[in-house]
C-alpha cells in the first residue's frame, strides 16, 4: 500500500514499471467534458502522472502544459507524447512549488489529485483558481469518502476525499457548470479498477467587470 507520508519515493516506486500505472487512455470525465474548452485553448494538467491526460488533450489540438513531481513519470509522459507525435510542455515540479501566478490558462485539469491532505488542500486549490483565466474553467474529478470502502483506487484516507458540499463551498463564487456525485465502474490501468465513488466538477471563473471610468 502506498505511503502517503513519504509521497515522492512512493510515487517514484509506483511509476517504476514498463507499462502505465493508470493506463494510456484519458480519464473518461475529461474526455466527456473537453468539448467545453475553447478550440486550441491552453490547458494546465495538475499532477499529470505518466501523461495520459495531457497527451490526449494535445491530440485534440489544445496547447498543454503539465507537471508531475515524479521524474520517472514525466519521462514516460514525454515518451508517450513523442510516440503520439504531439507536443506537451511536460515539467517536473511538486504541486506545492508550482508557480501558479506565472501564467493563466483557459482551463486547469485536476484528475484524482487525492494525495492532498486537508491541511494543504486549500493552498493548492487557491493556486489552481489563480491559474485559470477569467471566464476559463477548472475541471476536477475526484473520489468521495465512500471510495475508501470500495478500495479500488486512491489513498485509504477519507479525509483526502471530496464531498459535493465541500466543492460547492469551495467554488461558491464561481459558476458551477457541472457538479455530480455518483458511483461507477472505472478502468484506468491497475491503479483505478472497479466500482468507484466519484465526484465531478466543472466550474467557470467569473469575469470581473472593469470599473466604470466615471467612478
Amino acid at each position: 500500500m502506498p505511503d502517503f507520508d513519504n509521497p515522492l519515493q512512493t510515487w517514484i516506486a509506483r511509476f517504476a514499471r514498463d507499462d502505465f500505472l493508470f493506463g494510456e487512455e484519458p480519464n473518461a470525465f475529461l474526455r466527456r467534458e473537453a468539448h467545453r474548452l475553447p478550440k486550441g485553448g491552453s490547458v494546465l494538467c495538475v499532477a499529470d502522472g505518466e501523461g495520459r491526460n495531457s497527451v490526449w488533450l494535445a491530440e485534440q489540438g489544445f496547447k498543454v502544459t503539465a507537471f508531475e513531481f515524479a521524474p520517472n513519470a514525466v519521462d514516460k509522459a514525454r515518451r508517450l507524447a513523442s510516440r503520439r507525435n504531439v507536443a506537451v510542455d511536460h515539467r517536473v515540479c511538486d504541486i506545492y512549488a508550482w508557480p501558479w501566478s506565472a501564467a493563466q490558462y483557459d482551463a486547469v485539469a485536476a484528475i484524482f489529485i487525492q494525495f492532498l491532505p486537508p491541511e494543504r488542500r486549500g493552498a493548492a486549490f487557491d493556486g489552481m483558481r489563480q491559474a485559470v483565466n477569467p471566464g476559463g474553467l477548472l475541471l476536477l474529478e475526484g473520489y468521495r469518502p465512500e471510495q475508501v470502502d470500495y478500495r479500488t483506487g486512491g489513498p485509504p484516507r477519507r479525509e483526502h476525499m471530496y464531498t459535493r458540499d465541500w466543492l460547492e463551498r469551495e467554488f461558491s463564487d464561481w459558476k458551477i457548470l457541472l457538479l455530480e456525485s455518483y458511483d461507477a465502474v472505472i478502468r484506468e490501468g491497475d491503479a483505478h479498477n472497479g466500482m468507484s465513488a466519484l465526484v465531478d466538477l466543472v466550474a467557470e471563473k467569473p469575469v470581473r467587470e472593469a470599473a466604470d471610468a466615471s467612478h
